[in-house]
């Protein structure tokens, strides 16, 4: 008993120690960036980001600090992972949009639709259509056990059915955007998308940093992907950053 007590105290200080590290290496990335130094600010994020869990606040700091230092690519790709934890943070979505204008090229944009769909999480949006689900099932159900209560059940019924069914459709769209759509970002400047997955294949259409592409495939180190017009070329995974659930 007291062999697991220590090792669980243990555990406890580590953790403790771990946060201390992570909250300090915040707070010394953020004085780099207030103090004008993006390009160091912007390493000190990544690099936590690699040794780390991602949070909003870290993810959104980060883009500021790619964007300051000349990096779009990677300012909209670090805005865009935030908006997966935070999708309704006015100011990360400000500066998303913001920084998309900037993008040279042809690049996907977002319709109406994705956009209306993914204001909530997907943890959020499928709480959201469970509740929906469970109060229809509930009047259902008090409509059975009684009857003379269906006249003034009936209206919040269909309400509640008719709600249950666009929220299980934004799900839907949710699920399919994170599951099935995949996303890359461009990094480098300015590139060719290939003809075929090496260097010596033709060029597909040129691709320059910020846009943002649909992936298609995969083979070896390089990523099949198609530009906002349609075209599909094969890239450099080390020219791209592809996103969460791609």
């Amino acid at each position: 008993m007291k062999t697991i007590l220590s090792c669980l105290l243990a555990l406890l200080f580590a953790a403790n120690i771990f946060a201390a590290d992570v909250t300090s290496d915040f707070s010394a990335a953020n004085k780099l960036y207030a103090e004008g130094k993006f390009a160091e600010a912007n390493a000190a994020y990544e690099n936590m980001l690699q040794t780390g869990a991602p949070s909003p606040a870290l993810l959104f700091n980060h883009g500021n600090a790619a964007f300051k230092s000349g990096h779009i690519g990677k300012a909209i790709a670090a805005y865009r992972r935030a908006e997966l934890l935070s999708p309704r943070d006015a100011e990360l979505r400000a500066n998303l949009a913001f920084v998309r204008n900037q993008v040279q090229g042809t690049t996907l944009r977002e319709s109406r639709w994705q956009s209306w769909g993914n204001a909530l999480t997907l943890n959020e949006g499928t709480l959201v259509t469970a509740i929906f689900f469970w109060l229809t099932i509930g009047l259902l159900v008090a409509r059975q056990l009684r009857p003379a209560l269906v006249p003034k059940l009936k209206t919040a019924t269909k309400i509640f059915a008719a709600l249950t069914v666009v929220a299980g459709a934004a799900l839907a769209v949710q699920a399919m955007n994170h599951f099935d759509s995949s996303g890359a970002v461009v990094t480098t400047t300015e590139t060719s998308a290939r003809s075929g997955p090496f260097d010596e294949a033709q060029s597909a259409f040129t691709v320059r940093d910020g846009a943002e592409l649909t992936v298609l495939d995969r083979h070896d180190d390089w990523v099949q992907v198609a530009n906002g017009a349609g075209k599909i070329g094969w890239l450099n995974k080390k020219q791209l950053e592809i996103l969460p659930g791609a």
